[in-house]
């Protein structure tokens, strides 16, 4: 196949280059089996312009909110703010990476209420979330009074800035509102947002926060009892003999704050009610009426053997903000700018805002991407269900009146497979940076995976369940409570999670992919990888000996049996999802330069990727398709793994050999068809972009990340989680990524499903540190620059115009 290459030169020209690319039938464009001839439009890089500009996906209202379920996101560094004016006050509800209580409830640290007398929002209101420099900015002309409120994360450091500034003296005052200032029994449906879910073992309460005026600012903090949940699950799976040994995230950990304003001072506790939640407010006052206010929220979060501990890192935080006070604004928006600069999709750049539905899933793709870039630095990766801005939850369903805590499916539980479609786009999004929390999380329970394995079996390896606690055990619902006496304690006794352990292969293949994107150092990451894949090895030569006389089948390959074909088909034999997860990883893991791998190590897992056995197929109407497994039991969900070889493993996709089959796949198979669904973790927009069914990618893309029908348009959900569902926001980023870029080695195939009535300006990344920014117009692609120069003969482009 020939390669188009980039020349260099100084206008913009057509270089009619003949590129010959075999497709099966069904071509995105309707095309017959034929050898397609592609034109490809090349510029010089002085031609590339600057993005149309991400100001023009910000969102604005000029009308206040009902309720927190109208509010927007606001964030950076690991902070995240629901913002929203109600009734003239500025609220916004505060949310951090990592803040759980004893039972894994993902806590919100309060909310605070702002007001400001004379109101200044009576007129002429406007809120605006500013994606340029990640702030919401509040502001209202009346009359002579006007007035602007802006409030803004520290990217590098837990600090809340709040700043007003008037044409006119006004007074503040500032409340930090907490409906934990007493104990709060869990009870019901409740419990589904701790790690109890529907089988709480006894009662569970929320304990109350400590809250106290200290000087002239509030503090406060919650506390974790010596008991908590991780202890109920270790006790639950047999490993008392060796709790001591096991990662504990939750053993004295202290989260808080203190909230300070400039020229304010205590001005007493009041008692309320906000929807169905009953609070105490504690309030601080200005000392007199200003043209500028400022109040600054402090987050501290520590296992700390000692309260005073806790403290003394709080006091040092605020000592260390207060020393970079005058550049933390400057860093913070450089820091956001540099993100927009680096990745963008902007669709229909010249229509004006919410003008088609094309526009929209353009704009909420950005503002999908700001909610994940909210989390830099987290101690914990952003949660599928619900991420730093969840609110009350009467607002996602009314039957759940319940605190602004809640979200279902819990807090410090963590499900992998919806997890994954949080973090894979940011790899063609550049965004490789805030990839790192998802990584050290499986790094941090590491251990405590390799001590379940070894307790249980008697063999090496990390077993990673599909739904785990944040100490990297099976959530204690999930893996049974009544339970047959011989059943193994190794296993979740669950219908739906019996032998899912590939899921962690997906987490691998993202950090080997980072090296090859981004060039990043991987070296603290090998051992799991190297520890996921022995499990694999190790369990199902142990589970075929405990069968019979031999280990392998009769070809020397693995008999994965009892497997699982993600949620779907179980008690599967070699499902395809595994098979090709293994394979892939394997082989990127044998890719790695020398130095990642020894000779030993390399001989053992060049020997194990000999023992994958090969993936399966299927007939339908008489085409051949992916079969999801050899055999499998029973089916017990709805998902389609039979195209997990497309997507994420990328065995077949365009350009590829197998294109027919796995298009067949897609089409015929009578439960792919079944399935077929844009909601929430659904992943069909990805199956068809990277197949390059352009009319499927479009409709079910369009479907993705088309306004939520919530107020802010990217608060989508509940879906099968919750809201906003940040899997399914993930799922669309994916898929639209798909229709512009796909990469096959040192290959980049561009507008592999784009349609020519969507006029688009993109720059995504691809591997070995690679941009590519195009510019597509009326059906005419008008100039591409790549980055590496010498990247441009690894172009193909598919656009037909």
């Amino acid at each position: 196949m020939a390669s188009l290459v980039f020349g260099s030169i100084n206008f913009l020209c057509l270089l009619a280059t003949p590129v010959a690319i075999a497709f099966s039938p069904k071509h995105r464009h309707g095309c017959r089996p034929a050898l397609i001839v592609l034109l490809a439009f090349f510029c010089a890089s002085n031609l590339s312009a600057q993005p149309v500009g991400i100001a023009n996906n910000n969102i604005a209202w000029t009308s206040q909110s009902s309720n927190s379920g109208s509010s927007m996101p606001c964030g950076g560094g690991d902070v995240g703010l629901n913002v929203w004016t109600e009734n003239g006050d500025i609220l916004f509800y505060i949310g951090r990476s990592g803040s759980f209580d004893e039972h894994n409830t993902l806590l919100k640290h309060g909310r605070v209420r702002l007001s400001l007398s004379p109101n200044p929002f009576s007129k002429d209101f406007r809120q605006e979330l500013t994606l340029q420099d990640g702030r919401v900015k509040i502001s209202g002309n009346d009359n002579a009074l006007r007035t602007e409120v802006t409030l803004w994360v520290d990217v590098f450091k837990p600090v809340i800035h709040v700043a007003v500034n008037s044409s006119r003296p006004v007074q503040a005052r500032a409340t930090f509102e907490s409906w934990r200032y007493r104990d709060r029994p869990v009870k019901g449906r409740a419990n589904n947002g701790t790690s109890y879910k529907w089988a709480p073992q006894g009662e569970i309460i929320t304990y109350k926060d400590s809250i106290n005026f200290i000087a002239n600012g509030i503090e406060f903090y919650h506390r974790n009892r010596p008991q908590s949940i991780f202890n109920v699950t270790v006790k639950q799976q047999g490993l008392d003999s060796i709790s001591h040994r096991l990662f504990n995230p939750l053993r004295d950990l202290t989260i808080g704050g203190r909230i300070e304003g400039r020229g304010m001072k205590p001005a007493g506790i009041a008692e309320g009610k906000y929807l169905d939640t009953d609070f105490k407010g504690w309030s601080l006052q200005s000392s007199r009426a200003s043209r500028t206010h400022e109040l600054t929220v402090y987050l501290h979060t520590a296992q700390a053997p000692g309260q005073q501990m806790w403290k003394q890192g709080l006091d040092s935080l605020i000592k260390q903000a207060n020393k970079t006070a005058a550049t933390a604004s400057k860093q913070s928006i450089n820091w956001w700018q540099n993100f927009w600069n680096r990745s963008f999709i902007f669709i229909q750049p010249g229509e004006r805002a919410d003008s088609s539905a094309a526009w929209q899933v353009g704009r909420n793709y950005q503002l999908m991407r700001y909610m994940l870039g909210c989390n830099l630095t987290g101690s914990y990766p952003t949660k599928s269900n619900g991420g730093l801005f969840t609110y009350d939850p009467a607002q996602t369903d009314s039957a759940l009146a319940f605190t602004p805590d809640y979200r279902t499916w819990g807090g410090g539980t963590f499900t992998a497979q919806n997890q994954r479609l949080v973090y894979f786009p940011m790899l063609k999004s550049g965004d490789l940076d805030l990839m790192k929390p998802q990584f050290d999380f499986y790094n941090s329970i590491l251990r405590n995976a390799e001590f379940r394995t070894a307790a249980y079996w008697g063999h090496k390896g990390a077993s990673f369940s599909e739904q785990m606690e944040n100490f990297g055990l099976p959530n204690p619902s999930e893996y049974g409570w009544k339970r047959p006496a011989d059943y193994d304690r190794g296993m979740e006794y669950n219908a739906w999670l019996e032998y899912e352990w590939d899921t962690v292969l997906e987490f691998c293949w993202m950090i080997l992919e980072t090296r090859r994107y981004g060039g990043k150092d991987i070296s603290q990451y090998l051992s799991l990888i190297k520890s996921s894949l022995l499990f694999f090895d190790e369990h199902y030569q142990y589970l075929a000996k405990n069968r019979g006389s031999k280990n392998l089948d009769g070809n020397g390959q693995l008999v994965i049996y009892p497997g699982s074909a993600a949620e779907t088909y179980k008690m599967a034999y070699n499902p395809s999802s595994t098979v090709s997860g293994l394979k892939t990883v394997l082989t990127g893991l044998l890719s790695l330069e020398g130095s990642y791998l020894d000779s030993t190590e390399r001989k053992y897992f060049s020997a194990m990727l000999s023992r994958i056995p090969p993936i399966s197929f299927a007939t339908f109407g008489g085409k051949t398709t992916i079969a999801p497994a050899r055999l499998w039991e029973r089916i017990n969900n709805t998902e389609s793994p039979q195209l997990y070889p497309v997507f994420p493993w990328g065995i077949y996709g365009v350009g590829k050999p197998g294109l027919d089959t796995a298009r067949n796949t897609y089409l015929y198979d009578t439960n792919v068809v079944k399935f077929k669904s844009h909601v929430g973790w659904k992943q069909d927009n990805i199956f068809a972009a990277r197949l390059g069914l352009t009319e499927e990618a479009v409709r079910l893309n369009t479907l993705k990340l088309k306004n939520s029908g919530r107020r802010f348009p990217a608060f989508w959900g509940p879906g099968y989680d919750w809201t906003p569902d940040q899997n399914w926001g993930g799922a669309g980023m994916i898929g639209l990524q798909e229709m512009l870029l796909q990469t096959d080695g040192k290959r980049i195939m561009l507008f592999p499903a784009w349609p020519k009535e969507w006029d688009v300006h993109f720059k995504l990344h691809a591997p070995y540190n690679t941009t590519v920014e195009a510019s597509l117009k009326q059906g005419k692609i008008e100039w591409m620059k790549v980055l590496p120069k010498e990247r441009e003969q690894d172009v193909l482009n598919l656009y037909l115009n």
